[in-house]
């Protein structure tokens, strides 16, 4: 196997970075025409996203619909199909973008509080507070270890009186998402398994890039949300 050259990691990076834009892209636009919105089915809201997708970006869109996800649904393991269900008024609500978009098995997760709830909100508002200090602990230590990030975003999560959801906190770019890390390589995903460093190259020879995947759960009332993005790629 060819070890990439400085030209094919910066090509790799730049398309990392695309597809992350693009995918922030879809969700501003899928926000702002209302596609989310009480009344619709999650399957319905999907294909919407998607629809708008392909008319945003084309045959960069490699999926018929996004992922979304309200409700109870939203603190299911990725891997779970559940049945469709109607957003409701009062609702969390979970769009998923990853597996939308060609390349590069990037990945993408906002979450929406619909209705007043300030505790829905304030979810919404620590799922990016969590994922902004848990990228500073990335930049703040050149040797952090998937297993020492983990806990530090599991640390964060309880300060801020939140349950930390999933079996991991974000994974290897270019592997498949999973909630499951039990069953794979602990070295690809941040768990507390993973005692390898994140800043490395892999087996392939490229530089390791992380996708940061913050998922709150209030426990008492069983809703969650997601907030996936590149760790260490702006």
């Amino acid at each position: 196997m060819a070890v990439p050259d400085r030209m094919d990691e910066r090509l790799r990076v730049l398309g990392l970075v695309e597809a992350q834009r693009m995918a922030r892209s879809v969700f501003a636009g899928a926000t702002a025409r209302g596609l989310i919105t009480p009344g619709s089915g999650e399957r319905e809201a999907g294909h919407r996203i998607g629809d708008l997708a392909r008319r945003m970006f084309g045959t960069a869109v490699s999926r018929s619909a996004g992922i979304v996800r309200s409700g109870p649904h939203t603190i299911l393991p990725r891997g779970q199909e559940p049945p469709d269900r109607v957003i409701r008024e009062d609702d969390m609500v979970v769009t998923g973008l990853g597996p939308l978009l060609t390349g590069y098995a990037s990945d993408f997760a906002r979450t929406l509080a619909l209705g007043d709830d300030p505790a829905r909100h304030r979810l919404v508002e620590d799922l990016a507070t969590v994922f902004a200090a848990g990228r500073s602990a990335f930049h703040a230590d050149s040797g952090i270890t998937g297993g020492q990030l983990y806990a530090e975003v599991q640390a964060l999560a309880g300060k801020a009186g939140w349950a930390l959801g999933g079996e991991h906190a974000g994974r290897l770019v270019g592997t498949a998402p999973t909630a499951d890390a039990r069953h794979a390589d602990p070295a690809s995903f941040l768990c507390p398994d993973n005692d390898e460093p994140l800043r490395r190259t892999t087996e392939g020879g490229w530089r390791a890039h992380w996708i940061l995947e913050i998922r709150l759960v209030d426990e008492d009332l069983g809703r969650g949300g997601w907030f996936v993005d590149l760790l260490d790629l702006a």
